[in-house]
C-alpha cells in the first residue's frame, strides 16, 4: 500500500532529482537546441527557461558548458545573439518592473518552489530571475570573447552596435492653431519635422543596469532606506570613506551584490583574451566604458562602496575568531566571498592602463611621472585624490587588520587552527596600487608608527609563501613594494624602532626593525636555491636604499650582510648570470652607505667588514681566468669527495637529527665555494634542492698570523689601478664557457668582466680595511682570545676616520620605476590571481583560451585541490618548475 507513495510525490513534490533540469540536457528542446535549431525567434518561448529554471550559480555553470556554448557559436551563432539579447532584455525590463525586488519572503517561496512542482502553486519571483539573468551572462560571455577571428565581428555587432532610430521633434503644441485648408502646397513643410537619435549600445545598457543593481533597495541594500517608489538610491554600502552611515548587511544582500560585481568582473576579464603583446594598442571596450563613461556621482559611490566592504572586513565578530570554526561551519561564507570579489573589481579597474586609459607624463625629462586624470581613468585618479587623514587611517587599519588575521592562521599553536584569508593576495595588490597612486597615503604610513608593522606583514608573508612556485609573482610584488617604500627618507628613520606585531618564532628575531629586514631578506635570498633570481635585486636595493639609517645593527645582522656578500662574490655565482654582478655592486653600497654615515655606531658590521678582507681585496684583481680556475678547482673537489663517498641506499635517505646535526657539522667546515657551487650548480634541481646558507667567518677569525701588509698612502692613491686585468691565462676559456657556467647556458667574456669588475665601488671599503685592520690585529695580539672581541668592538665603536673616507655623497635611493613591461606584468598577475580564484566553486572562465597568460594545470590528487586553486605565478618572466600546480604565466 505504501510503496506506491513515493512514486506518487516524486513528480509533484520533486523529492527525487528535478526532472525539469535533468531534461534541459537531454532532451532536444533543452539546451541542445541552441546550436541545432537555426534561427530562434526571439518571442519564442524556448528561451523562458533560462530565466526560470535555475535555483543557484551552480546550477547554470553546471548545467551549461562552454563546450555548448562553442558549439552554438559554431553551428548556430546567431542564436547565441538571441540568447544575449533576449536575456539583457529580459534584465532591463526585471529591474524596471515594479515587482522587483521580490519580497524578502520570496526565498522562502523560491526554497518551496523547488520541492512543488505544480503549476501555478507558487508565485512568480523576479529576484530570482534578475540572479538568473546574471547568472548565464556570466556564463557565456567568457566564451564568446574568447573566440578569435570573426568573434570580435560578432562581439561588436551584438554587444556594441549603436542604431540610428528616428524621432519626431517636439517643437510644442500652440495654444490656438488657424488652419487654411487652402493652402495645401505648404502641408509638406507643415508636417512634424524628424531626427535621428543613436541609442545606447545593448554593452552600455548593461553597465547602466549592473549600476543600478548594485544599488537597488531590496536586493542590495536594505528597503528600510528607499526613498518614496525609487528603489535605486545611490549610497554607499558601509561606512568609512565618503560615509558615516552604515546601511546594514546581510547575508542575502551580501550574495547578491556577488553576484552582480561576478557579471562586472566577467566583463573587465575582456583583457585576458588579449596577447600580452597587443595589452596597450587593443584595450578592452568594456573597461575603457566603465572608467571613462561611468558618471562622476556613479563613480565615487561605487569606488567607496568597494573600498569600504574590503576593508571593514576585518571587524568580524567573535564567531570568527574561535579555533575550527571554518571546520564547523561549512559551506561558503557570503562575506568572504563579497570581500574578495570588492577587492578583485577595484584592483582590476584600478589597474587598467590601455589604449586612451594610459595616465599622463607630466614634468621635465630629468622628474617625469605619470598620473591619471578624470578622463583616462575616473577610477585611478579620485584614488589619487583621497587626501583626508582619517580615511588613510580607515584604509590603513583594514589592511593591517587583514593581514593581522592571516598572520595569526599561521603563527598558531593550535595546527589548522584557523583559516588562511582568502583574499590575502587581492589585499597585497591593492595595497601596492595605493601608495603607487596616491602619494599622500604612502607619506601618512610612513609617518604613523604603524609603517614597521606594515613592511613586518609584508615580509612574513614574503617568508610564508617563498617556497612555493605558484606564489612566485606574488613575492616579486612584495619586493616591489617593500622596494618602493624602502625608497622614501621617512621610513628610513623609523628603523631604529622595534617591530611590534607577534612574528612568528621562526622568523623573529631580537633587536630593531632594520635587524628584522635584514634577516628576512637573507633568508629570502638563502633559502631559495635561486629560485627567486628575479626577487633579488629589489630586496638587496631594499637594503642599500636604507643602509644610510642602519644604526647598533646586532652580530647576527651584520653576519647576514657579510654572508649575502660573500654569496654573490662567488665566481660561480658572479659568472653565472648577466645581471648577478649588480647584486654585489649593491651589497658594496651597503657597507659604502654604512661606513660614511654610521661607521662608529655599527661595530659588528665593521669587525665582519675586516674579517673577510680577503674577499674585497680579491675582487679588486678579480679575472675571468681566475674566477673560472676557481670554479674548476671546485668541482674537482666535488668529484673527488663524490668518489670518496660510499654509494648510499636510497632507503636509507631520510636522516634523522643526528645525521642532520652531523652533517652541519661536516658542511660547515668546507670552504665557501663548495658550499655555493652545492647551492648554486647548473644541474642542482631547484625544486627538491636544500641550500645550506653560506658561512662567514665568526668574530674570532680574523687570522693573526702571516697578515696582510699595511696599504700605503701611495697604494691608496692608485686604489683604482689595482684593479687593472691580470694576464692569467691557464685556462682555456672555450673549453670551460662551453659546458656552460649558468642555468641559462650564459657565456661570460673578458670584456663582459671587464665592464662590470672595474666599476665596483672599492674605495671605501679598502680604506676601512686598510686602516683599520693592522690596529684590529694588533689589538687582538695583545689581549687573550677571551676578551679580545670585546675590546675590538670597542674600538670600533669610537674610531672615526672623517679625514680618510671621501666625502659623503647626496642620498640617491632607487624607487621601483614603471615601465610598460611592467604594467603588463602586474596585469598578467593581477588577472592570473582572479582567474585562479574563479576557479572554484564556479570555475568561470575554466575551458577558455586565456591569452594574456599560460595556464599549466597540475595532476594532483584530489585532496590537494586546495592547495592547487591558490597557484598562479603571473607576468611573462614568472617560472614555475613545478608539474602540481596550475602556473599562470603572461606570454
Amino acid at each position: 500500500m505504501f510503496s506506491s507513495i513515493p512514486q506518487k510525490l516524486a513528480s509533484p513534490f520533486g523529492l527525487l532529482p528535478d526532472e525539469k533540469k535533468l531534461a534541459f540536457r537531454s532532451q532536444p528542446a533543452g539546451l541542445s537546441k541552441l546550436a541545432t535549431v537555426r534561427n530562434i525567434p526571439e518571442s519564442d518561448s524556448y528561451w523562458d527557461q533560462y530565466v526560470s529554471l535555475f535555483d543557484s550559480a551552480s546550477e547554470v555553470f553546471s548545467l551549461i558548458t562552454p563546450n555548448d556554448i562553442r558549439r552554438a557559436l559554431l553551428d548556430a551563432p546567431e542564436n547565441i545573439a538571441t540568447l544575449i539579447r533576449v536575456i539583457t532584455a529580459r534584465l532591463f525590463n526585471l529591474v524596471s518592473d515594479h515587482t522587483f525586488p521580490s519580497p524578502s519572503n520570496a526565498s522562502v517561496t523560491a526554497l518551496a518552489s523547488s520541492f512543488i512542482k505544480a503549476a501555478g502553486s507558487a508565485d512568480r519571483n523576479t529576484t530570482k530571475e534578475v540572479l538568473n539573468c546574471l547568472r548565464v551572462l556570466q556564463r557565456v560571455l567568457p566564451v564568446v570573447f574568447e573566440v578569435e577571428g570573426e568573434a570580435s565581428v560578432f562581439e561588436l555587432e551584438v554587444l556594441w552596435k549603436r542604431q540610428q532610430v528616428d524621432q519626431d521633434l517636439d517643437e510644442g503644441t500652440p495654444q490656438f492653431v488657424i488652419e487654411d485648408e487652402d493652402d495645401s502646397e505648404d502641408e509638406a513643410r507643415t508636417s512634424p519635422p524628424k531626427q535621428t537619435k543613436t541609442m545606447p549600445s545593448l554593452g552600455e545598457k548593461l553597465f547602466s543596469c549592473i549600476t543600478d543593481l548594485l544599488f537597488c533597495c531590496g536586493f542590495t541594500l536594505p528597503t528600510k532606506i528607499q526613498v518614496d517608489h525609487h528603489k535605486i538610491n545611490y549610497v554607499i554600502w558601509e561606512k568609512g570613506v565618503g560615509s558615516t552611515t552604515d546601511p546594514g548587511v546581510s547575508s542575502q544582500y551580501d550574495s547578491n551584490k556577488t553576484e552582480v560585481l561576478r557579471l562586472l568582473l566577467v566583463l573587465l576579464s575582456r583583457q585576458i583574451y588579449v596577447p600580452s603583446s597587443s595589452l596597450f594598442s587593443k584595450p578592452s571596450l568594456y573597461t575603457l566604458h566603465l572608467v571613462q563613461k561611468t558618471p562622476r556621482r556613479d563613480v565615487l559611490t561605487i569606488l567607496c562602496s568597494l573600498l569600504n566592504t574590503a576593508m571593514n572586513s576585518a571587524s568580524i565578530s567573535m564567531a570568527g575568531r574561535l579555533p575550527y570554526n571554518h571546520l564547523v561551519f561549512k559551506g561558503e561564507d557570503p562575506r568572504s566571498t563579497l570581500v574578495g570579489m570588492c577587492l578583485q573589481v577595484l584592483i582590476a579597474i584600478l589597474d587598467f592602463q590601455s589604449g586612451e586609459a594610459r595616465d599622463i607624463i607630466t614634468g621635465t625629462s630629468e622628474n617625469q611621472t605619470s598620473v591619471p586624470t578624470a578622463k583616462t581613468n575616473s577610477f585611478r585618479y579620485f584614488l589619487m585624490k583621497l587626501h583626508r587623514t582619517q580615511d588613510f587611517a580607515f584604509i590603513l587599519d583594514g589592511i593591517l587588520g587583514i593581514m593581522n588575521q592571516q598572520l595569526a592562521s599561521v603563527n598558531n599553536l593550535l595546527p589548522g587552527a584557523r583559516k588562511s584569508i582568502p583574499y590575502i593576495a587581492e589585499i597585497v595588490l591593492f595595497l601596492w596600487k595605493m601608495i603607487e597612486l596616491n602619494k599622500k597615503f604612502r607619506a601618512f604610513v610612513l609617518d604613523t608608527d604603524k609603517a614597521t608593522d606594515l613592511i613586518a606583514h609584508l615580509l612574513c608573508y614574503n617568508l610564508e609563501i617563498k617556497d612555493k612556485p605558484q606564489q612566485h609573482g606574488l613575492c616579486r610584488t612584495l619586493s616591489y613594494i617593500i622596494q618602493t617604500l624602502s625608497a622614501e627618507p621617512a621610513f628610513g628613520n623609523r628603523l631604529a624602532s622595534p617591530i611590534r606585531i607577534q612574528v612568528p618564532a621562526k622568523w623573529n628575531v631580537p633587536g630593531t626593525a632594520a635587524d628584522f629586514m635584514i634577516n628576512a631578506i637573507y633568508s629570502v635570498v638563502a633559502t631559495t636555491s635561486g629560485s627567486l633570481n628575479s626577487l633579488y635585486p629589489a630586496l638587496i636595493i631594499t637594503l642599500s636604499n636604507l643602509a644610510p639609517y642602519f644604526k647598533n645593527l646586532s652580530v647576527t645582522s651584520s653576519a647576514r650582510l657579510i654572508q649575502l656578500f660573500t654569496s654573490f662574490s662567488n665566481p660561480l655565482f658572479l659568472l653565472a648570470d648577466e645581471g648577478h654582478p649588480r647584486l654585489l655592486f649593491f651589497m658594496l653600497e651597503v657597507f659604502n652607505y654604512v661606513i660614511l654615515h654610521h661607521l662608529a655606531e655599527n661595530p659588528n658590521l665593521i669587525y665582519g667588514i675586516i674579517s673577510s678582507h680577503k674577499t674585497f681585496e680579491d675582487l679588486g684583481t678579480f679575472t675571468l681566468s681566475r674566477g673560472l680556475r676557481e670554479i674548476r678547482r671546485v668541482q674537482l673537489a666535488k668529484e673527488e669527495q663524490n668518489r670518496k663517498t660510499p654509494t648510499r641506499n636510497p632507503r636509507d635517505s631520510a636522516e634523522g637529527p643526528e645525521s642532520r646535526t652531523e652533517k652541519t657539522r661536516l658542511l660547515s667546515s668546507e670552504s665557501q665555494d663548495q658550499l655555493e657551487e652545492v647551492a648554486t650548480s647548473p644541474d642542482h634541481d631547484a625544486e627538491t634542492s636544500v641550500v645550506v646558507p653560506p658561512m662567514s667567518p665568526t668574530a674570532e677569525s680574523i687570522p693573526t698570523a702571516d697578515p696582510a701588509p699595511s696599504v700605503s698612502e701611495k697604494a691608496r692613491g692608485k686604489m683604482k689601478e689595482r684593479r687593472s686585468l691580470s694576464s692569467d691565462t691557464s685556462i682555456s676559456l672555450e673549453r670551460v664557457a662551453a659546458s656552460g657556467i649558468g642555468r641559462n647556458g650564459f657565456i661570460p667574456t673578458h670584456d663582459w668582466v671587464s665592464s662590470w669588475q672595474e666599476g665596483l665601488p672599492l674605495d671605501p671599503v679598502m680604506l676601512v680595511i686598510s686602516e683599520l685592520l693592522p690596529k684590529v690585529q694588533e689589538l687582538q695580539a695583545s689581549r687573550q682570545k677571551a676578551n679580545s672581541t670585546s675590546a675590538v668592538l670597542d674600538f670600533l665603536g669610537s674610531v672615526t676616520l672623517k679625514d680618510v673616507l671621501p666625502p659623503v655623497p647626496p642620498l640617491t635611493p632607487r624607487k621601483f620605476l614603471w615601465s610598460d613591461a611592467s604594467i603588463v606584468w602586474l596585469t598578467s598577475l593581477i588577472w592570473g590571481e582572479i582567474y585562479v580564484r574563479g576557479m572554484t566553486p564556479l570555475g568561470v572562465w575554466n575551458s577558455t583560451s586565456v591569452r594574456l597568460f599560460y595556464v599549466k594545470h597540475s595532476q594532483v590528487q584530489q585532496r590537494q585541490i586546495t592547495e592547487t586553486v591558490s597557484s598562479v605565478v603571473g607576468g611573462f618572466l614568472g617560472r614555475t618548475n613545478s608539474d602540481t600546480s596550475i602556473a599562470s604565466r603572461q606570454r
